[in-house]
């Protein structure tokens, strides 16, 4: 779902052809999990080393590509399994980072990179603002949801139940700030900024 997402927000931004909708698709679908990767030392990425999660991905992206006006017709069904896929991917990327000894906060961080590390390199590429950094809650479901599992393995709290709620935690939180428009706070230009003069000076 991270692909098929990230290829149709791409494809709304850009007038892509389709390889760079298939490239964008498999960079929004395995750009976080390969910064993880890196991150924690695992190498080569896990993206790299078994060729079904490039097919995944690429995939995505063709079918995005053909069948555009389809999947913007169940856009909300998309948006419903990519919190999924949030919720999946932040609990994950934490377990996997204190499983390969990170600390707690390191693999909160790693968590999050996981989920959002994707869409914020779409988004570099096609060279507008990260939305994960401008609008939406985002980061902030992957954070806590990361932060709910760090917190379960350092006082060895790990089981299925806990990745469960944590998984739910970050669904939850991701679906509200889908349904009811939330934002966190963002900073405005001041009001009082003196706009620059595009007049030459004659001397």
């Amino acid at each position: 779902m991270f692909g098929l997402n990230g290829a149709l927000t791409a494809m709304e931004a850009e007038n892509l052809d389709i390889v760079g909708v298939v490239v964008l698709a498999v960079i929004t679908a395995l750009g976080g999990g390969i910064m993880r990767d890196v991150l924690i030392g695992s190498l080569p990425p896990a993206a790299f080393r078994d060729w079904r999660y490039l097919a995944v991905g690429g995939g995505a992206g063709i079918a995005a590509f053909l069948a555009r006006q389809l999947w913007v017709r169940v856009q909300r069904s998309i948006t419903v399994l990519d919190a999924a896929g949030l919720a999946l991917v932040c609990v994950t990327g934490t377990t996997t980072a204190f499983a390969a000894h990170l600390g707690p906060f390191q693999s909160v961080v790693s968590g999050t990179v996981t989920g959002v590390g994707g869409g914020t390199v779409r988004d570099v590429v096609i060279r507008r603002v990260p939305t994960v950094l401008s609008s939406g809650l985002y980061a902030v479901p992957a954070a806590c949801g990361a932060t709910l599992t760090a917190l379960a393995l350092e006082f060895r709290f790990s089981g299925g139940a806990i990745a469960v709620v944590a998984a739910a935690l970050c669904f939850s939180i991701r679906m509200a700030g889908v349904r009811f428009n939330l934002n966190v706070p963002i900073s405005h230009p001041s009001a009082t900024a003196t706009p620059r003069s595009n007049s030459k000076e004659v001397s």
